[in-house]
């Protein structure tokens, strides 16, 4: 086996670096996203930006001991002073400020309550809108409650979980093996599913659509006892590890149930998870893969997939 275990670059896609609730105005984060040392802040007026970490000056990280000044990024070594469109806004000890003098900025979008950055390595711009959920804005539905894994994996990889009929019932011991069907839109895919989980009350049989918009962001709804759903970033830290964002909401049905119930599905879907993480961390990409009759629509996704991955001229446009 080669070193490089996918034949895959970093992919295109809005992803998930962060919760709103995880930054403050004036508050400066650092970040490690797509091979790439980031730094966050938000701005007086609540506006999150997203630069390249490195001072181009020296060298310092703007992620460690960076403040924000009159909603400049301020770095700590030399206070050399950075707009959020990454300019530099002015040297402290200097009239004069080099032609060179700024940062990478990246495009973020702030909604149902993520921070998400657009990456795509040709460096094209955002080609795809975010879509706003419902739910996420309706008080009918509980408090989101958040997990993160950081798997030594790829995004595809993870992704083709979503198709992968056989394995739910196989891999995770689910009551029986789903029917799975899936839609194709350019960077939409719908995916739906027929289920039966175990919870404390029961096998609950039920519905699950999935909708992802590229490799970066999914809902995922279940219809069964009660409505529940699922956000799920996962967003590339390198090529092969990436970071898997999961927010969960149910609706609130009262009675005294609806909490028992949401943990009893964060908890299913959690132990999914980590029942998934030793097969993505040691497994190697086929291609074609041998695939049978109960496979579920793993073609169909794969195809659907490529659109992801920038053609190489373009790269190489980049490059030079």
């Amino acid at each position: 086996m080669s070193e490089k275990r996918f034949p895959f670059g970093l992919p295109t896609g809005w992803f998930q670096v962060a919760w709103s609730k995880e930054l403050a105005a004036g508050e400066v984060k650092p970040l490690s996203y797509f091979g790439t040392e980031l730094v966050m802040f938000r701005t007086s007026a609540g506006d999150v930006k997203v630069l390249d970490a490195f001072c181009p000056h020296l060298g310092a990280h703007l992620g460690h001991g960076g403040t924000i000044k009159d909603d400049q990024l301020v770095c700590p070594f030399h206070a050399w002073r950075f707009h959020g469109d990454g300019t530099c806004a002015g040297i402290p000890y200097s009239d004069r400020v080099p032609g060179r003098a700024s940062i990478q900025a990246w495009t973020v979008h702030e909604l149902n309550g993520l921070i998400m950055v657009w990456h795509d390595a040709a460096g094209r711009a955002p080609m795809w809108e975010m879509p706003r959920i419902p739910e996420c804005y309706d008080d009918g539905w509980t408090e989101i409650r958040t997990k993160t894994w950081v798997v030594n994996t790829c995004n595809q990889e993870m992704a083709e979980n979503q198709v992968d009929a056989a394995h739910f019932l196989y891999l995770h011991g689910t009551a029986k093996m789903p029917v799975t069907s899936t839609e194709r839109n350019a960077h939409h895919l719908l995916t739906r599913s027929t289920t039966a989980m175990t919870t404390p009350a029961g096998v609950v049989e039920g519905n699950i659509e999935v909708n992802a918009w590229g490799f970066g962001f999914t809902t995922t709804r279940f219809n069964g006892l009660v409505e529940t759903l699922l956000l799920s970033s996962a967003s590339p830290i390198t090529e092969e590890r990436t970071a898997l964002h999961f927010s969960f909401t149910v609706r609130d049905i009262g009675k005294g149930i609806t909490g028992g119930i949401g943990k009893a599905f964060m908890a299913e879907i959690s132990r999914q998870l980590e029942q998934d993480i030793p097969i993505w961390e040691n497994k190697i990409y086929i291609d074609p893969p041998l695939l049978c009759r109960g496979d579920g629509p793993i073609g169909p996704f794969r195809a659907w997939s490529k659109q992801f991955y920038p053609p190489a001229e373009l790269l190489e446009a980049k490059a030079t």
